[in-house]
C-alpha cells in the first residue's frame, strides 16, 4: 500500500477524532458548570430563604428580594439547559467516534487485501 494513498484516511480520521474530541470535552465543560451553578443556586436560595416570609411576600417590585427571587425561579431552566446539552455534546462526540471507527473498519479490508496482494 502507497504510503500516498494512506495520507487522506489520516488526514480524515485525525479530523474525526479532533471533532468528537471537541463536542466531548465542550459537554464536560457543560457539566462542570452545572457543578458551579448548583453550588451558586442553593447559596442564592439560602439567601432569599433568610428574609423572613413577610418580608419576602411585601417586597417591592425592583426591589433586592424581589430580583432575587426571579433570579431563583430562571435558575433551574439554566441548570437543565447546561445538562441537556452537555449530555448531548458528549453523545455526539461518542457517535463521531464511532462513526470514524466504523469508517476505518470499511476501509480496511480492501485495503489490507491490496497491502497482500503486493508482498
Amino acid at each position: 500500500m502507497s504510503e500516498n494513498k494512506m495520507i487522506p484516511i489520516m488526514v480524515l480520521m485525525f479530523i474525526i477524532a479532533m471533532v468528537s474530541l471537541f463536542f466531548a470535552i465542550g459537554g464536560v465543560r457543560m457539566h462542570g458548570q452545572v457543578l458551579a451553578g448548583e453550588a451558586e443556586f442553593h447559596s442564592l436560595l439560602s439567601k432569599y430563604y433568610s428574609a423572613n416570609k413577610t418580608a419576602r411576600d411585601s417586597a417591592a417590585t425592583g426591589s433586592k428580594l424581589n430580583s432575587q427571587f426571579i433570579e431563583i425561579q430562571q435558575y433551574p431552566s439554566d441548570l437543565t439547559r447546561l445538562k441537556l446539552l452537555g449530555i448531548g455534546k458528549i453523545l455526539t462526540g461518542i457517535y463521531t467516534l464511532l462513526l470514524g471507527i466504523l469508517i476505518t473498519l470499511l476501509i480496511l479490508p480492501p485495503r489490507l487485501k491490496e497491502a497482500l496482494q503486493h508482498v
